[in-house]
């Protein structure tokens, strides 16, 4: 049983005409858009189909209008899929705002689950009973009925529709301008579908970009709250991407110029770190001088320190002899 598949699957490339041909087909009913499901009560009851006995249907309320009753619906559903160990994430919050690419999604998953169990085989399912337990149930039904019925009478008289057509080609022949006119009348009614499907898929379309477009625009935002802290706004790797963020216009100069904000930046970096090397090798040469000054007092104080009192006294003779300034008379 299929209950986590891949956005590339083809369950998801099933169209929407299918679906809804499922749908009324498996639980007799009238819809004309996915999204009328958005309630969560068909996707209840084709649980109940697939798996008889499993779905409480008298808490179903295929009446549902508010958010609220929906979310009760899919509760139900949630519980179903609990007890059958089945994982799939249900999106109610999307779900219930009634989008159409939201449910159609939802819809081809449950389409391709339905299929994989038991081959989608629900040979003695009355929908209509069982759907006479749920809250609008009997309402629903009712609304599928014009339907059937017209589909039956169709194929019941197809006599009296073949002598209804004969007279009215009798008469179109008798009055080709009304003829005319008929046909000129009826071409909307054939041609209106198409556009309506066209714009279903437009539609479908603008939710997809939608999507993508929230995505990329809340990645954004947290890159600008990121450049807004307070211990790196100032950087020049900020600047420069800010500097890309609010750009006006499209146009490739905006990275060269935030590339030259970077590089004038690394430059003016080494520029200011050259001095305080210079300045740190001159210190170091002039502390190495003194400690070797610091040294070499070491030593002749250590040395005059040795000498014998006779001795000083004929170095202090050798000063005097010599004339020193530091011999006073």
């Amino acid at each position: 049983m299929a209950t986590n598949i891949g956005m590339m699957d083809s369950a998801y490339f099933v169209g929407r005409s299918e679906i809804l041909t499922w749908i009324n087909s498996t639980l007799q009913l009238n819809l004309s858009k996915v999204e009328e499901a958005c309630s969560g009560a068909v996707h209840c009851q084709l649980m109940d189909a697939v798996h008889p006995g499993m779905v409480p249907m008298h808490k179903v309320n295929f009446d549902a209008k508010s958010e609220y009753e929906m979310i009760q619906n899919y509760k139900v559903l949630q519980d179903v899929f609990n007890k059958l160990k089945i994982t799939k994430h249900i999106e109610v919050s999307k779900l219930v705002k009634g989008r159409p690419l939201d449910n159609l999604e939802f819809m081809q998953w449950m389409k391709r689950y339905c299929d994989s169990v038991n081959g989608a085989l629900m040979h003695g399912y009355n929908p209509l009973e069982r759907r006479e337990a749920c809250k609008g149930g009997k309402e629903a039904s009712k609304k599928s009925a014009p339907s059937q019925s017209s589909s039956k009478g169709s194929t019941s008289a197809p006599k009296a529709h073949s002598s209804h057509n004969a007279r009215r080609n009798d008469a179109s022949s008798a009055n080709p301008s009304t003829h005319a006119a008929a046909i000129k009348a009826s071409k909307p009614s054939v041609v209106v579908p198409a556009y309506e499907e066209q714009i279903t898929e437009l539609k479908l379309s603008v939710d997809g970009l939608e999507k993508e477009r929230d995505f990329y625009f809340a990645k954004l935002r947290d890159i600008e709250i990121l450049c807004q802290s307070p211990g790196i706004e100032h950087l020049p790797i900020v600047g420069a991407i800010q500097r890309i963020l609010y750009a006006a216009d499209d146009n490739a100069s905006v990275v060269a110029e935030a590339q030259a904000m970077m590089a004038s930046a690394q430059q003016k970096e080494v520029e200011s770190l050259s001095p305080i090397a210079e300045l740190s090798e001159e210190r170091t040469i002039s502390e190495t001088q003194k400690r070797k000054n610091i040294l070499n007092l070491d030593i002749d104080a250590t040395g005059i320190a040795n000498l014998s009192p006779r001795q000083r006294l004929s170095d202090v003779s050798d000063v005097h002899c010599s004339g020193s300034p530091l011999m006073t008379y």
